[in-house]
């Protein structure tokens, strides 16, 4: 992954969000493969298909709005906004909805103050995601499912200064959340699909944490492999 640049704003703007999904979208697509390998072994199979389907979903959502009025495009927000409804609506499988409510919670962090949106935010809106993960989905730290990567991610941002670029906070939850997903390799899964097939799932890191540790990491580079993860 390529250093933030010194001159990288530290504020988000719709073009830097819309440009970390584009990225997330490529990132998704180039690691399908290893994903899939990982949740054949530790769920059903078809998590990489369906995260990869759903961010091409993203990126025509948001090829969409070029299209609209400035006045729809003035917001960081709403790139987020527009990819949770996406993951919320049309994604399938376990992770999907997911997803859909961690981009939603960052969505509203980051709309709460749209003009100088920063780390301050992207730390809200995590951690308010994660909550709502666990409210949902019962999970926690240790249970095997995408929350341990999003706990530590979180953490990790709310460790950073508000106004450290957001480039440089993102890695740092990227390399929390990919710490926590390898966590997960000798873990027997609680939650989520993965807690069906009893052992079988050692040995294998939740392919959902992972991904969580992609979207991060995805902010200023897309990744072709889980090896670029920090």
């Amino acid at each position: 992954m390529s250093a933030t640049p010194t001159s990288a704003p530290h504020h988000l703007t719709y073009d830097t969000t819309a440009a970390w999904l584009s990225r997330f979208a490529t990132t998704a697509e180039s690691v399908e493969p290893e994903l899939t390998a990982l949740d054949q072994r530790a769920g059903d199979g078809d998590f990489g298909t369906n995260l990869a389907g759903g961010m091409a979903g993203v990126r025509r959502a948001l090829d969409a709005l070029s299209d609209a009025p400035p006045a729809g495009r003035d917001s960081p927000a709403v790139p987020l906004a527009t990819a949770a409804r996406v993951f919320l609506d049309d994604v399938g499988g376990t992770s999907g909805p997911l997803f859909g409510l961690l981009l939603q919670e960052l969505a509203t962090a980051v709309a709460t103050n749209p003009a100088t949106a920063g780390t301050r935010e992207l730390a809200a809106g995590t951690a308010a995601g994660a909550a709502a993960i666990q409210r949902v989905g019962e999970a926690e730290v240790g249970d095997k499912t995408l929350v341990d990567a999003l706990v530590p991610a979180a953490l990790a941002l709310a460790e950073c200064a508000p106004d450290t670029e957001p480039g440089q906070s993102l890695h740092q939850a990227a390399a929390a959340a990919h710490e926590g997903a390898r966590a997960t390799t000798d873990l027997r899964a609680r939650r989520g699909r993965a807690s069906y097939t009893g052992d079988h799932a050692r040995g294998v890191p939740d392919p959902g944490a992972m991904a969580i540790a992609l979207l991060f990491a995805s902010y200023d580079d897309a990744l072709s492999s889980l090896h670029q993860l920090p």
